[in-house]
């Protein structure tokens, strides 16, 4: 992973997340990218390189040109603390729709990572409103690492892989494996029975020592945690073996079926009380 796109509004949770991707970067040299994106009613962004034209004239004019000469000296100081640091950065602003801004990145410098914070909501909250780091989760086209606090240390020794065994996984298997490389970790590959999703031991586990061969996944064990659901069956399985970051495909549920049945990767990403790192597969 040599690049990392950090999503900042300069936030408590923002830089919580500039923290971890600060550490990361240094453990696996890395560049880190700050975008800001100053807020417009468009569905598209751009690049802000000092002009405002198109909004309005006066104070409207006057208060914009404020704002991004306030936003470009926010991201300057974060840019220079990153640098100090050791850490190769710079920074992007753009004015428009954030999470456009965040996928035309993603394309443009061609990212292995992105570093978001993500806060705790009920269902109700997510069906209705929604988040930027949600719709990030959805359909971002590289791995995406969500943390709610500030873990005691970058060190992931134990990561839980949770696993639908549908594949197409390949790609995010080999993220897991680069990850666990950099952190010497051990791997906890799990699978979580439900009472709608019920497998029968000997199946599952065969199928899993299956999964972890065709991936070259090495130092790992095998697991299966019975629980009323999958998002809570992860997160109670990473509770009981004291996880330091959780990974999982997540399959792009949108429109009605998001509705219907949620993302059991959003849901964690939410609620868990660790970093997930989550990748969008076909």
């Amino acid at each position: 992973m040599k690049k990392i796109l950090v999503p900042t509004d300069f936030s408590n949770l923002a830089q919580i997340a500039t923290d971890v991707a600060a550490d990361m970067a240094k453990k696996m040299k890395a560049e880190i990218i700050l975008l800001h994106v100053i807020e417009q009613p468009t569905s598209g962004s751009f690049s802000v390189t000092g002009e405002v034209n198109g909004y309005g004239d006066g104070e409207n004019k006057l208060f914009t040109l404020k704002l991004i000469q306030k936003s470009k000296v926010q991201l300057a100081s974060a840019v220079d603390t990153l640098r100090l640091l050791g850490i190769k950065a710079k920074s992007e602003l753009h004015m428009g729709n954030p999470f456009h801004g965040i996928r035309t990145l993603i394309t443009e410098h061609k990212v292995d990572l992105i570093i978001m914070g993500t806060e705790g909501r009920t269902k109700l909250e997510s069906m209705i409103v929604g988040s930027n780091t949600e719709k990030v989760i959805r359909h971002a086209a590289c791995p995406v690492l969500t943390v709610n606090k500030k873990p005691k240390a970058v060190n992931f020794k134990n990561i839980v892989y949770a696993t639908s065994l549908l594949g197409g996984e390949e790609k995010f298997a080999k993220v897991v494996s680069e990850i666990q490389e950099y952190f010497k970790s051990k791997l906890h590959l799990v699978w979580i029975n439900t009472p709608a999703i019920f497998q029968p031991d000997q199946v599952v586990k065969k199928a899993m020592l299956d999964f972890a061969k065709r991936q070259n996944l090495k130092n790992y064990s095998v697991s299966i945690f019975n629980d009323y659901s999958p998002e809570e069956g992860i997160i109670h399985f990473a509770d009981s073996i004291s996880a330091d970051l959780i990974a999982m495909a997540t399959h792009g549920r949108s429109g009605f079926a998001h509705v219907l049945a949620g993302s059991i990767s959003e849901e964690v990403a939410t609620h868990a009380r660790r970093p997930v790192i989550t990748y969008l597969v076909k």
